[in-house]
């Protein structure tokens, strides 16, 4: 549990689709989002990937690495989409037409 002077806060990284790697942290009041960064070892758990140069938000708002976290903030580093989201959808429904005629 965090005392008056330590934050628990997490640090989330998605390398692939439907994996996440999450780590838990008790760090001292003042930290910022790069000391979380560093104290997750995030990129040493990922080497083939440049987390330096990710965006990162805190509870899905993209923040600077210089941001002040507080008590129970979720650090997230996102990865480049690899296709826009309309076109997924898009994709998704047509392959769903695409089964129902041929169930029928």
């Amino acid at each position: 549990m965090a005392s008056a002077d330590t934050l628990r806060v997490s640090v989330a990284f998605s390398p692939r689709a439907g994996e996440v790697d999450i780590v838990d942290l008790l760090l001292p009041q003042g930290a910022t989002v790069e000391d979380a960064l560093r104290a997750s070892a995030m990129q040493s758990r990922h080497p083939g990937h440049a987390l330096e140069k990710l965006p990162v938000g805190i509870w899905g708002a993209f923040c600077d690495r210089g941001d002040a976290l507080r008590d129970q903030d979720r650090v997230e580093l996102y990865r480049p989409l690899r296709v826009d989201p309309k076109e997924a959808r898009r994709l998704r429904q047509r392959s769903q037409r695409g089964a129902v005629r041929r169930a029928r």
